[in-house]
């Protein structure tokens, strides 16, 4: 696609032959943190992102990197490098413009990114085109460094957001979702709280299934939220099931036997106590009208639409608009970046599709509220 205005070069998708000029430009662009050939051979082939090259007379003068989050509408920019060739053209201004679009094209609707603090040219690009800082990170690039946290929307939606101050907290363990998305709800319903490892751990015991279909033990949402009403909050839980939770994900009789015990025990302790289990599916509806009312809900997704496994997953909803869902995904991206875990935007289509486990369907929300609420 040749850029507007600008007919003396082309910006165009990337291809296999620009491997070598790549390697070159990331040689020429920066000191340290650098991209490998390995990596720019990955994204090249890969297809969840979008790969840009700005080029003149069969030379590459600079490249956008944008990756695309499956089951989000959150695009990040990875990496835009322009070599000395091609610097006071205006390209790097262009190849993120162009890169906007077709992430928006691919259904984004948030670019996020990362800057370092001391790079004043970059950030002031960033925030003529629109960008806004609203974080940082301490200690990281390679030379100790502190970086921006910067967001723009790139698709224009109604606003009519309904969001909550949560923060964030990210699990310790492959198998302690449940235990860090109850955390962040206690954190944003009470700021005097803070999640540790402890109470992680701790969670997790008491809300365990015990078994699952390998490994340890997931939390039952009848156990978070036993676990949460002993820490003097007021939850209630809707359950589409009536028999035990997540029984048809392992085989061994003996496994299945202490499940059904377990998930009885639960729903005992939950009578004894008065909490409130509504044996029925919920609504997108309603969770924007517990937001609204100042609860936290934590809700059970498939991670199938995110990474390609399905296993069941604790996040926490934050907000949400007429578009999208916001969550906190206890659980970094394949980046080890917590940014692109923090009000996570998902399409309200594919949350409905998400927010269902397994074969039997199950659907769950635990609806956290501050004990001065009814």
């Amino acid at each position: 696609m040749n850029l507007i205005g600008n007919p003396q070069y082309t910006i165009r998708p990337v291809v296999s032959g620009d491997l070598n000029q790549l390697c070159a430009l990331e040689e020429s662009s920066f000191r340290g943190d650098r991209l490998s050939r390995r990596s720019f051979r990955h994204w090249i082939k890969t297809d969840n992102r979008v790969f840009l090259v700005a080029e003149q007379d069969d030379t590459l003068l600079g490249y956008v990197l944008v990756l695309l989050r499956r089951g989000t509408r959150l695009a990040r920019l990875y990496s835009l490098a322009v070599g000395p060739a091609g610097r006071g053209k205006g390209n790097g201004k262009a190849l993120l413009t162009a890169a906007e679009d077709a992430s928006s094209r691919s259904g984004r609707l948030y670019m996020r990114l990362e800057v370092a603090e001391h790079n004043s040219a970059a950030i002031a690009l960033y925030q003529q085109l629109g960008y806004r800082t609203f974080g940082s990170y301490a200690n990281y690039y390679e030379d100790s460094g502190n970086a921006l946290r910067m967001q723009k929307r790139i698709r224009y939606r109604p606003e009519n957001l309904h969001t909550a101050e949560v923060p964030w907290y990210g699990q310790r363990t492959e198998f302690t979702c449940g235990p860090a998305a109850a955390m962040m709800a206690m954190a944003g319903l009470d700021p005097s709280y803070t999640p540790n490892a402890s109470d992680e751990l701790a969670l997790w015991r008491e809300a365990t299934t015990i078994f699952m279909t390998s490994g340890h033990g997931g939390c039952h949402p009848i156990g978070l939220a036993l676990a949460l009403q002993k820490r003097g909050f007021n939850c209630e839980i809707y359950l589409n099931q009536s028999g035990t939770l997540f029984i048809d994900s392992v085989r061994n009789p003996k496994k299945k036997m202490v499940m059904e015990q377990v998930d009885a025990d639960f729903r005992q302790e939950a009578a004894e106590h008065g909490l409130r289990i509504v044996e029925q599916d919920f609504t997108q509806g309603q969770c924007q009208h517990w937001l609204e009312q100042g609860a936290l809900v934590l809700l059970l997704i498939s991670t199938y639409r995110l990474d390609g496994k399905k296993v069941p997953h604790w996040v926490t909803l934050t907000g949400m608009d007429s578009e999208c869902f916001y969550v906190h995904d206890p659980d970094v991206d394949d980046e080890d970046n917590p940014l692109d875990s923090q009000y996570l935007p998902i399409a309200r289509d594919d949350f409905a599709l998400m927010s269902m486990f397994g074969k039997e369907r199950l659907r769950t929300a635990v609806v956290i509220k501050r004990p001065d609420k009814t």
